[in-house]
């Protein structure tokens, strides 16, 4: 089978495609395109892992009527684009993750007759999922209850593809950091860029958090490493690094993570079922990061600390209730209680089907 893979913008999108990408080359028969925009991450990201890629000049709408022009025009290029390659590549299926990318070439495939699917890793959806939705063959949700605005009656609940990838991950272990096997982890991340914003407002945590019995790992994200580095001064117990790769297989050593609430982190957690204090990004689409995080607080493994209420005492004040006797035991009861989905197994098996079904109804046609 030929796949047309489509995600852009961030991490939260472009990894659960990865993560799809990873079942889809089990079958060594398959063949496989991205398709992505040339500004944003997954232009460098996506070639450098020797995965066949197609970038497109497209811009997400703004305020400024100028810009949308050009915007506009963009969008109808990179359609014209779309339309060459599903000619040239003749694939079965195109499978969006998200990002006003996917709009061109979901658009171009429905032109063509192939076969749509989207994945939206969110509670609440962004635009273009929320548009594409109408047209897709079927549309798979990361939330129990993350229909909302989504138009299909295909909607199919499969988990976010990145807690598979996080769930069969090796777990690191964090004495190789330096760290104690017998002291409690924290690990705090803001991230793979950090957070200017929330950054500042954990300075005095970290220059005076010292027990003897916890140990912080702080991941600046590289945008901030420098700064920090140099001139923040903290505890022995406080290690400082710009960045960790497979972070999920640290959380498996962790006791507990201090995050935002982006999708892919919510499924990490999960996954690996580390107790967390998720402060939410209000300055994304939609405020979903709060739905994300309100999300795993009602199921009672999380706690919700909005960055308006973040200071050093607060933060305290959260850690010390995930620790407490009765918290502790409730969060790692209804951690362990929560059944993590082979989503990108699950997710390509949807797929699949309903291909052989066009594929079936085709060879009837036929015969007829």
């Amino acid at each position: 089978m030929k796949f047309i893979l489509t995600a852009g913008g961030t991490g939260g999108h472009i990894y659960p495609a990865l993560s799809v990408l990873e079942e889809i080359k089990k079958d060594k028969n398959n063949e496989y395109l991205y398709i992505g925009t040339k500004n944003r991450m997954e232009n460098d990201l996506i070639p450098s892992m020797g995965i066949p890629y197609e970038g497109l000049e497209i811009y997400g709408l703004s305020k400024n009527v100028f810009k949308n022009i050009k915007n506009i025009k963009c969008i109808m290029n990179s359609y014209k684009k779309c339309l060459k390659i599903i000619d040239e590549f003749k694939p079965d299926a195109v499978i969006a993750f998200g990002g006003y990318v996917t709009l061109p070439v979901c658009l171009a495939a429905k032109k063509r007759k192939v076969k749509i699917f989207i994945h939206e890793q969110n509670m609440l959806p962004g635009k273009s999922n929320i548009y594409l939705s109408k047209k897709a063959d079927a549309v798979f949700i990361s939330f129990k209850d993350g229909k909302r605005k989504l138009k299909n009656k295909n909607i199919i609940y499969t988990g976010n593809p990145v807690s598979q990838r996080a769930k069969e991950c090796k777990k690191y272990n964090k004495t190789d950091l330096g760290f104690d096997k017998n002291k409690k982890l924290i690990i705090i991340v803001m991230g793979s860029l950090g957070s200017t914003s929330v950054n500042d407002k954990l300075l005095d945590f970290l220059r005076t958090y010292e027990k003897d019995d916890t140990e912080i790992l702080f991941i600046t994200g590289k945008g901030s490493y420098t700064e920090l580095n140099n001139n923040l001064v903290v505890p022995k117990s406080t290690k400082i690094v710009p960045f960790f790769d497979n972070l999920p297989s640290l959380m498996k050593s962790a006791d507990l993570i201090i995050s935002r609430a982006g999708a892919s982190t919510i499924a990490e957690i999960m996954a690996t079922k580390t107790p967390s204090i998720l402060i939410p990004s209000p300055y994304v689409a939609n405020n979903h990061q709060y739905y994300n995080a309100l999300d795993l607080v009602n199921q009672k493994i999380s706690i919700l600390l909005e960055e308006k209420d973040l200071n050093k005492n607060s933060l305290v004040d959260a850690i010390d209730e995930i620790f407490s006797e009765n918290t502790s035991k409730e969060i790692k009861k209804n951690l362990n209680e929560i059944t993590v989905l082979d989503s990108s197994t699950i997710i390509l098996d949807e797929v699949k089907k309903i291909i052989k079904g066009k594929n079936e109804k085709k060879k009837v046609k036929k015969e007829i």
